[in-house]
């Protein structure tokens, strides 16, 4: 290749200025620009390769040239050749492009390796976490999941305190939390009634039919959410429930139902087989009254690269949460 030092005539027709070296603001793309049009020795094929106009090419160049304050290339009617200047910059350039491809895969490799925390409400554990554990290994083997339980309000305050990433939690979220919220699912609640109760034989349940029941609450401390929808739905259905017992898990809840210690209202996705002595019923104005959903909960500021991986899978299936209550009659 023929080397060729610029000159004056070059300098002044290119009106290419000096600058210190701590103020350039070369861009990649233009050294991608540079590349290609020293390997290929050809503004229109360069073009080509780099999918843009061969004019906007030739000012990508240009520019990169002034910025730098040399001339990369001798530029003839049937020539486009490397100065001196131009194969010095080139291995540099090749050199930074390198480096820069370097920078992407560790930046790609941290977003895809590591831990993430996730804390959840029990009623997780049944519709949204099968669905997202198996699916987010699939998509990201080498991220870590290290989930943990607990009721509402303590899965917001570890997203708050940032003990964990994110969180799934009842919605709606009845205080202010400063966190995004993402709604994954919602669906009605059902009653749960220990077997024998003269209301399984009745074809059509309404809210109202559970008046005067002893109540199996959810915590108004620990579970205020849940305890808040139950006693507004029933405030809207004409009476206030007679609470018997608070409890936090609905696992806890429904032991107490099956022991006779009275009805409940619990989500429709609660798997009924696994209570052999308690009948779900649903009920024909829950929709209206009574519906509670599930949601995402995670701090927008996030340092954690992986974090966006999370939402990204997460909101993607909650589309397919099924909402159709099983084993509820």
């Amino acid at each position: 290749m023929r080397r060729i030092v610029h000159n004056k005539v070059h300098v002044e027709k290119y009106k290419i200025a000096t600058h210190p070296y701590e103020k350039l603001i070369m861009e990649l793309r233009q050294l991608r620009h540079f590349v290609a049009l020293a390997e290929l020795s050809s503004f229109s094929r360069a073009a080509e390769r780099m999918h843009i106009a061969q004019p906007a090419l030739s000012i990508s160049i240009r520019n990169l040239e002034r910025e730098i304050g040399v001339l990369l290339f001798d530029r003839g009617p049937r020539h486009v050749l490397l100065t001196a200047e131009g194969e010095e910059a080139l291995r540099a350039a090749r050199g930074a492009l390198a480096q820069a491809e370097e920078v992407a895969r560790i930046a790609t490799s941290t977003k895809e390796t590591g831990v993430l925390r996730v804390s959840f409400v029990g009623s997780a554990a049944y519709q949204i976490l099968p669905r997202f554990v198996p699916a987010f290994r699939r998509l990201h083997p080498k991220i870590e999941l290290e989930l943990s339980e607990g009721p509402s309000l303590e899965v917001i305050n570890r997203v708050k305190e940032n003990v964990v990433e994110a969180g799934i939690v009842r919605h709606p979220v009845m205080q202010s939390t400063g966190l995004e919220i993402r709604v994954l699912s919602r669906e009605p609640l059902v009653a749960a009634l220990p077997r024998g109760h003269a209301l399984i034989k009745k074809t059509r349940v309404r809210l109202a039919d559970l008046a005067g029941e002893d109540f199996i609450q959810y915590s108004h401390t620990h579970a205020p959410t849940m305890n808040a929808i139950i006693s507004l739905g029933c405030q809207k259905a004409g009476f206030e429930p007679k609470v018997s017992q608070e409890a936090i898990q609905i696992q806890t809840i429904l032991s107490l139902v099956e022991c006779g210690l009275g009805v409940a209202l619990v989500p429709a996705s609660t798997p009924s087989a696994s209570w052999q002595r308690v009948c779900f019923k649903s009920l024909a104005d829950a929709q209206s009254l009574l519906t509670v959903g599930l949601a995402l909960v995670f701090d927008p500021e996030s340092k954690n690269p992986r974090l966006p991986n999370l939402v990204e899978v997460m909101v993607g299936l909650s589309k397919a949460v099924s909402k159709i209550p099983k084993g509820a009659t």
